[in-house]
């Protein structure tokens, strides 16, 4: 039997929304059929739709088909999109600054030269010239001037690799051989990392 008055409707409609705020059990099995039926469409309609611009097989280039009146087979339209770069390019090599060599040789000379009874404040100090502040403050604090074993540069240094504004260079020292990198800065080469060697 049809509903044929507005309060009838009314009492119907609040009856269909009220039904999940009656009890916790209906408003859960409520929030579950949403639920599902909003992963239901998630999931189907890109798949019935299609997605735009979509291209052929995963290559840059995507094909489409256009009519045209008064022809009767379809024209086929291919663009070929340039490859997109997925990493950046390797720093390219620039040749040694003798300026960046020889701050890494003093460097390491001050590095070595820690006679008996120098304080770290000293030996910090000598190496203060030539290293970047953020190294000095962060690093070089810390370091145990007992475990230097070198004392002296004993070979002119090795330009392992030489970038536009930085380098690493080898130094040869009567203990191990101490590998150095120089940046180029507003003010000069300075150092920004020392290791040992391998």
């Amino acid at each position: 039997m049809p509903i044929r008055t507005n309060r009838g409707r009314t009492a119907v409609y609040r009856r269909l929304w009220g039904w999940p705020l009656r009890s916790p059990r209906h408003l859960i099995g409520t929030l579950v059929v949403l639920a599902v039926v909003l992963t239901a469409l998630g999931i189907l309609l890109p798949k019935a739709i299609g997605k735009p611009g979509q291209t052929a097989a995963g290559t840059g280039s995507s094909a489409t088909s256009t009519s045209r009146p008064g022809i009767a087979a379809p024209v086929t339209v291919t663009s070929t999109l340039p490859p997109r770069l997925t990493t950046q390019p390797p720093p390219s090599s620039a040749p040694p600054d003798q300026d960046g060599v020889r701050v890494a040789k003093e460097w390491v000379t001050a590095w070595a030269k820690h006679p008996d009874g120098t304080t770290n404040e000293q030996w910090l100090n000598g190496l203060r010239p030539y290293t970047t502040e953020e190294y000095l403050a962060t690093e070089l604090t810390t370091v145990d001037l007992a475990r230097i074993t070198a004392s002296r540069v004993t070979g002119e240094p090795v330009v392992v690799s030489s970038l536009a504004g930085s380098m690493d260079v080898d130094v040869p020292t009567d203990g191990p051989k101490v590998r150095v990198t120089v940046a180029k800065l507003n003010f000069g080469w300075r150092v920004t990392k020392y290791t040992q060697a391998g």
